[in-house]
């Protein structure tokens, strides 16, 4: 954890390539106060690889952990009907798929974390508009 106003975690994953085989790799989530919906989640093979990083829905992994959710690039759905302890996540690139095993419980330790600082259901609290309208009309 970084700050109050920020929460990150690594963890380990899974990226599963077959039935049989699998990579170890490493995911680090973050989560800041000034955008409240989202998490950022990076993605290495070791420490000296460059980081993937996508951005997802908050409320994406905690239904996640709960049921079949998302549309498109990304997807969420806990392992099995008989609780494995891991969440499965597919991103899908606009020309590759990848699907990743991740620790169940350190998700949900992380969305508390963020559910501290934020609760769910009052992020839009935390959007400082005056700052999102000078940014849309300076890019317009």
């Amino acid at each position: 954890m970084e700050s109050m106003r920020t929460v990150t975690q690594g963890l380990p994953v899974q990226l599963v390539v077959s039935q049989e085989m699998s990579l170890s790799m490493c995911m680090r989530l973050r989560y800041e106060l000034s955008d409240p919906y989202a998490v950022r989640v990076a993605f290495t093979v070791d420490e000296s690889d460059e980081a993937v990083e996508w951005i997802t829905g908050r409320d994406l992994q905690i239904d996640g952990l709960k049921g079949r959710v998302g549309e498109g690039d990304v997807r969420i759905w806990p392992a099995g009907e008989h609780d494995r302890g891991a969440v499965y996540i597919v991103l899908k690139p606009p020309s590759a798929m990848a699907l990743l095993e991740v620790p169940a419980q350190d998700i949900k330790r992380f969305l508390q974390e963020t559910e501290t600082l934020v609760p769910r259901g009052s992020e839009s609290e935390h959007i400082d508009s005056d700052a999102l309208v000078r940014y849309v009309l300076a890019e317009g």
